[in-house]
């Protein structure tokens, strides 16, 4: 195609989400039940570890991080998302989309630093308690929280900066729930052989978090395994369980998303998957953290009491 006949395109449209007429009020209840669950769980989760001192510790602290993370990542997605349920114009800018990008999949990149970040704690935790205090300090979980963020929000800009340079001329269907990598990528009128390239960075980051955390995790029960029956053993045993839960939900959907290179699913269980890694995980998290924790659940609740015993004093 001649570059003098090419059309540039300054928006994209969302293919894929039913009329509201045809189920779209339906799924948008739905949905919007689900992010507001997410938000609130979450924020409760945040909150409790900020105002209870007794989860002033390290493992609290990368929870209570994970929850706010969990908040944005899904703040990225999920409010364009019930737009477009009930909207006749299922459209995003270009820029809309390339930041929507950018954004999902630097929350999702730090989240997984996180994730490893708190199965090394467990492991420090668990299997060498002396040095436990002495290695994870305040200072250290700074930098280590910090160190997340910064790297998360590196490691996909060459890649965004990279892909607002191709020629986007037509057409400008997404066939996807939201704006992502190689949905957009395959709408470039150019060679899209960076597609591999793009592939391989994903496998590479995410094998290498996921390599970190099983070995820790192994090595993890290895050692609960030899503790006697009783109550720290099985106090350990239900920590862990938590972040393993969360980590195979996480990892699980995303590894079926960017681990598959150039296999192809069915649209309908793209779009599945996409909602396992974009909306499902986020969900369960406060579930797991709050209803299998003791002392977040207690948390919790000292901190309605304490918002009632403050509404009563103030009246």
């Amino acid at each position: 195609m001649d570059k003098e006949n090419q059309t540039k395109v300054t928006e994209f449209y969302f293919s894929d989400f039913p009329q509201f007429e045809k189920g779209g009020l339906l799924f948008f209840i739905l949905l919007l039940c689900v992010y507001m669950f997410i938000v609130v769980g979450n924020s409760l989760i945040f909150l409790a570890v900020q105002l209870d001192v007794r989860l002033h510790n390290p493992m609290y602290s990368f929870i209570g991080i994970f929850s706010f993370l969990e908040i944005c990542y899904t703040t990225v997605t999920i409010p364009k998302m019930l737009y477009n349920l009930v909207s006749k114009e299922k459209t995003i800018s270009f820029i809309g989309c390339l930041l929507q990008m950018y954004f999902f999949h630097s929350f999702g990149v730090t989240e997984s630093l996180v994730l490893t970040i708190m199965a090394i704690d467990r492991y420090i935790a668990i299997c060498n308690p002396l040095r436990y205090a002495i290695i994870m300090t305040p200072k250290l979980c700074t930098q280590l929280s910090t160190g997340s963020f910064i790297l998360g929000f590196l490691m996909l800009l060459p890649e965004i900066v990279w892909i607002s340079t191709l020629p986007f001329c037509g057409p400008n269907h997404i066939h996807q729930l939201f704006c992502d990598l190689e949905p957009v990528l395959l709408l470039a009128c150019t060679d899209t052989s960076m597609i591999l390239v793009e592939d391989v960075i994903h496998a590479i980051s995410i094998l290498t978090c996921v390599s970190v955390i099983t070995l820790s995790y192994l090595r993890i029960v290895t050692v609960i395994l030899r503790i006697p029956p009783g109550e720290s053993r099985q106090k350990a045993f239900s920590t862990c369980t938590a972040h393993i839960t969360i980590f195979l939900l996480f990892f699980g959907s995303v590894a079926l998303m960017y681990l598959r290179f150039s296999a192809a699913f069915e649209p309908l269980l793209e779009k599945i998957i996409a909602l396992m890694f974009a909306v499902l995980a986020p969900f369960f998290n406060p579930i797991i953290y709050s209803l299998r924790n003791k002392d977040m659940k207690d948390a919790i609740k000292k901190m309605f009491c304490s918002q009632k015993m403050f509404s009563v004093s103030g009246s």
